[in-house]
């Protein structure tokens, strides 16, 4: 058996599992944000077994970003936990069949609450479908196993729903990514966001020099600064330009020997080069690097060279 080929069918049938959502949304999904939008209370998600799972995940998403939510085990819920319900929460449920035993006895109380009801299903005419406010459906036409009673497919293109709700919700709330840190201080992510530049930036024995700089004194700043750059400076320290290490390979092919040791730093060097301030994020400066291809940033304040920040110098 090649194992490989049957992962690459079980790709597959997840990735049509998604692409099928697009031709089941209908007036149901907008209807769904604006209920969300207009909850004053928490968005309450409730599933068995796999689909509980799934809505486990949806629900940490939602909190994470800027919508109150909250797990609840329909089990759990007909044994007490009915009582962290409250009049102003937005019910959604989720299964693929729609005729989770479990799910169907809680319908009463969501009813009695005046709860609105949403739910994630994989069955058009089942009972959830039926009684719920709004219908967010998920229909698969195969599992991703031969045992098409492992929810496979269906449990990813109800992730792929929980997603596309949350992504809404993040827009229409204008939820932005220092929103997000403050949801995540601990995290990688959310040091990323909430240290600045000027925290982690290089200020000391800066490889700086004028425009009238020699090309060996250049190469000497450059390989002195291990920063893989050169910042060309004003006598004000306003940055002019930059050197790279790959600026230098270039010149060197253009030029010989001769003529490249009598040029001039600002004959070869970048004017405008990528820079940023002391006051942004390293996730800006790790995303600036990544959008450019480069590996080190000059940091300015009011176009004036304060600091250098390298990718190395990322490290948490």
């Amino acid at each position: 058996m090649d194992w490989k080929e049957l992962a690459k069918t079980v790709f597959d049938i997840e990735a049509q599992a998604i692409l099928g959502l697009k031709k089941q949304l209908d007036t149901g999904f907008s209807e769904a944000v604006n209920q969300i939008l207009q909850t004053q209370g928490r968005v309450v998600i409730c599933g068995m077994g796999k689909s509980g799972i799934i809505g486990k995940k949806i629900a940490a998403t939602l909190s994470s970003t800027g919508t109150a939510s909250f797990f609840l085990h329909p089990s759990e819920a007909l044994h007490g936990d009915l009582g962290m319900l409250r009049a102003e929460d937005c019910f959604i449920s989720i299964s693929n069949s729609g005729e989770t035993d479990e799910l169907l006895q809680l319908l009463p109380h969501v009813n009695k609450l005046g709860l609105k009801h949403i739910t994630l299903v994989g069955k058009r005419n089942s009972t959830l479908a039926k009684y719920a406010n709004i219908v967010l459906l998920t229909v698969v036409n195969l599992e991703a196993s031969s045992l098409s009673s492992v929810p496979m497919a269906s449990t990813t293109a109800t992730l792929a729903m929980g997603d596309a709700l949350a992504a809404a919700l993040i827009e229409a709330r204008a939820f932005k990514r220092s929103d997000f840190a403050l949801f995540h201080p601990g995290g990688n992510l959310g040091k990323r966001l909430l240290t600045q530049v000027e925290q982690l930036m290089q200020t000391e024995e800066l490889p700086i020099v004028p425009p009238t700089t020699p090309m060996r004194e250049v190469l000497w700043q450059i390989s002195k600064g291990k920063l893989g750059l050169v910042a060309i400076c004003s006598t004000q320290n306003e940055l002019l330009g930059v050197i790279t290490d790959g600026d230098l390979r270039r010149a060197l092919e253009e030029y010989n020997g001769e003529a490249f040791f009598g040029l001039k730093a600002v004959d070869i060097m970048t004017q405008n080069p990528k820079k940023i301030t002391q006051e942004a994020s390293i996730a800006e400066a790790e995303q600036l690097m990544l959008t450019h291809k480069i590996t080190t940033l000059v940091v300015t304040s009011d176009k004036r060279v304060v600091g250098m920040l390298a990718n190395h110098q990322l490290k948490f």
